[in-house]
């Protein structure tokens, strides 16, 4: 996160003695990115945060890829993915390259008999579906309809839920997720041009701390594998923490669309950026006002870019017969616009309601079978009339 957050107790000075109530010590641990290089946070912890008591078992969690070289766009009907209780285990890999996997996940239950670590990937969860509150060792984050939640790798976390209807599309990315650089100044906020401010941020709040000791599983997932860890300690026992790597929530309901005379490309719905994609927020917006505009999109070229849309509301206009959940591939190799007719509707028009996010990839997709299990086998023809 580009700005500075505290949440309970913690010395003046750091690296120096931070003295329990009743005496002892906390124990410090920097949670950083990058190495030293990138932001990071000072946490105290009643315990050490170090005592692994077991390793239970190892098993892959490396999706099973269908197509390896992929250049057929596809539709995949989202909403036909089957719910499941657990929350890792109704998480399903979509596509995958080397900097990121995009999922899509039904979980009917909180997540409480575990804990959960991604050691590999910042996550990024959009709620599609859903209400409830994201629980970590640093603060918890109340969630609900179209929240993004950014969880940087290593955080150990929980997710309660109040539906047991849930719908989410997940990222995972090798490279932290930042906000745009040309939204920002050189100290990192954001300027008046930005769609978005750090108002609309959603920070931690409420810390819980538990001074626990017994067996305390957390599920780690480390290169394609999920590894069953116990601890002699709760993971919760954080007292205090300040600095710049946090979890965050932010709403796309407070993007604000950037607009202008005639279409404008992308780039201008950008909401997060990495070193592999970025992700965009198409939000409910006027259209372009010249009196000759055409409002859809004009054909564009995916030279260096797969292009993944996750639908979420609205009518997207660009697009026939487009539902909610549905997610549509447009690989890189081949041109891509609107469907046959759209075109000429948009024209006259003056807004829109749609609201969907876009993952640019950098490098190709990999599809895998579950993704090929939702496909509707035909979308790649859908341009011709």
């Amino acid at each position: 996160m580009p700005i500075y957050h505290k949440l309970g107790d913690f010395p003046q000075k750091r690296h120096t003695q931070f003295e329990k109530p009743n005496g002892g010590l906390y124990y410090e641990q920097l949670f950083g990115t990058e190495g030293f290089h990138g932001h990071s946070s000072l946490l105290y912890h009643v315990q050490r945060p170090t005592q692994v008591k077991e390793i239970l078992r190892s098993y892959s969690v490396e999706p099973e890829i269908a197509i390896n070289k992929n250049i057929k766009s596809l539709l995949l009907k989202g909403f036909e993915l089957q719910p499941k209780d657990d929350f890792l285990e109704s998480r399903t890999d979509m596509l995958v390259n080397n900097e990121c996997i995009i999922g899509l996940a039904a979980p009917r239950k909180s997540l409480r008999e575990y804990f959960y670590k991604n050691a590999d990937a910042d996550e990024m969860l959009f709620i599609h579906k859903g209400k409830g509150k994201l629980r970590t060792f640093m603060g918890n984050i109340p969630f609900e309809y179209g929240d993004y939640l950014i969880i940087p790798r290593g955080m150990i976390y929980q997710i309660d839920f109040e539906t047991s209807d849930n719908r989410l599309f997940y990222v995972e990315s090798t490279s932290p997720f930042y906000t745009p650089k040309r939204y920002k100044n050189a100290s990192g906020q954001h300027l008046e041009h930005s769609p978005f401010c750090e108002r609309d941020f959603k920070l931690p709040e409420e810390i819980e701390t538990y001074d626990e000791k017994g067996d305390f599983l957390i599920k780690i997932k480390k290169e394609g594998m999920m590894h069953e860890v116990v601890y002699a300690t709760h993971p919760f026992d954080v007292v205090g923490w300040d600095g710049y790597n946090f979890p965050y929530g932010f709403s796309i309901h407070n993007f604000e669309p950037i607009t202008g005379r005639v279409h404008l490309p992308p780039p201008i719905h950008q909401t997060f950026e990495t070193a592999g994609f970025v992700v965009c927020s198409f939000c409910p917006r006027l259209y372009d006002y010249h009196p000759k505009s055409i409002p859809a999109p004009y054909n564009h070229s995916n030279i260096d870019s797969d292009e993944v849309l996750y639908y979420v509301d609205g009518d997207f206009m660009s697009r026939n017969n487009i539902e909610q959940g549905h997610i549509t591939l447009h690989p890189k190799g081949i041109p891509h616009g609107p469907a046959p007719g759209a075109m000429e509707r948009s024209i006259g028009q003056t807004e829109t309601q749609e609201l969907a996010v876009m993952v640019d990839t950098f490098r190709p997709l990999k599809v895998t079978k579950a993704a090929m299990g939702l496909n509707d086998g035909k979308y790649y023809k859908s341009w011709v009339e």
